[in-house]
């Protein structure tokens, strides 16, 4: 009670003194933004006013308006975090944004089928993250939009893509059929990041996911291309044609040398392609092949399926690809 008393009477000198410093708690600072404004934790409202003042935020001094503050404000913490600071912003409206405002949330995207090396260059790029980015087991981050604040660690936040993938996982593992080979979560990421490369159409996921679980339940190769390209690039775009010595290669991941399934995913699959895996579309297709407008036919057959891709491959002469 005698230190509130002190500041209103120092408030009072200073303010009879000043000639119309009174209005300075409703004043904007001398400059008039917008502002961004990070605020590191533990800071104290000392530290504070220090900032803003430097930064040309809030009216008078920094002494004055912590005195300020301290007989008109809210007795709340300041929080940590960024924030925005409009144009024109008083100085009474600013400690409120500082102490109830919501922080400014940015966004990191990670699309469906994007390899674990490219999360971790994404990661990476982001300056107003802190610590080295960790390259996350592939399959292990679930595709979506994850929000960040500055000064956020890079692990923190793909601490949040892994835990998504695993909540995700779970749920849907729970209520899977029961009409695909998959023995394990792991399995059902791994085809279903394979079914995530093959297909970028979104209707086509269930089918894709049928023809290759009729094909591992009599042992017959996967035959996919993606397969192959991820030893060589990781999931980067190969830039070319695979070559005849990379289809013959042994590397535990080359579905066209071996069978069944290859040793791990080969890129983040998305929600649909794992529920894809795990109740996909009732069919005898065994076979499927681009169609030339951005889909693909599928047969049962090989008679079928060598018809599909002559079919193809007279598209493809006629665009000047072959």
């Amino acid at each position: 009670m005698l230190r509130r008393l002190i500041l209103v009477v120092a408030l009072l000198g200073l303010l009879a003194g000043g000639g119309g410093y009174w209005l300075l708690w409703a004043s904007a600072g001398p400059k008039a933004g917008p502002h961004r404004v990070t605020i590191e934790e533990g800071s104290t409202l000392a530290s504070v006013a220090s900032q803003l003042a430097e930064l040309g935020v809030i009216p008078g001094s920094a002494k004055t308006y912590r005195a300020m503050a301290r007989l008109f404000g809210s007795s709340d913490p300041v929080q940590a975090g960024e924030f925005e600071i409009p144009a024109g912003t008083g100085g009474a409206r600013v400690l409120d944004i500082l102490q109830h405002g919501r922080p400014v949330v940015r966004l990191i995207t990670i699309p469906e089928g994007m390899p674990s090396i490219l999360v971790q260059e994404k990661l990476a790029a982001i300056p107003e993250l802190r610590g080295t980015a960790p390259l996350p087991a592939e399959g292990s981050v679930l595709p979506n939009s994850y929000d960040w604040q500055k000064g956020d660690t890079r692990a923190a936040v793909l601490r949040r893509m892994t835990d998504a993938m695993t909540a995700e996982i779970n749920a849907l593992w729970s209520k899977r059929k029961w009409n695909c080979p998959v023995n394990s979560k792991e399995e059902a990421v791994t085809l279903a990041s394979i079914v995530e490369k093959e297909t970028g159409k979104p209707s086509e996921r269930r089918m894709v996911a049928g023809v290759y679980c009729n094909r591992l339940r009599i042992g017959m190769k996967l035959d996919a291309d993606p397969t192959v390209i991820y030893p060589i690039t990781k999931g980067k775009p190969l830039g070319r044609r695979i070559k005849r010595s990379e289809l013959d290669a042994i590397t535990g991941y080359n579905t066209y040398r071996e069978p069944g399934l290859p040793a791990g995913p080969i890129a983040n699959p998305g929600r649909e392609s794992i529920a894809a895996v795990l109740d996909p579309a009732p069919t005898k297709a065994l076979y499927f092949v681009a169609d030339g407008t951005g889909g693909h036919v599928f047969a049962e057959t090989l008679a079928e399926h060598q018809a599909n891709v002559a079919k193809w491959y007279a598209i493809r002469r006629a665009r000047g690809e072959m």
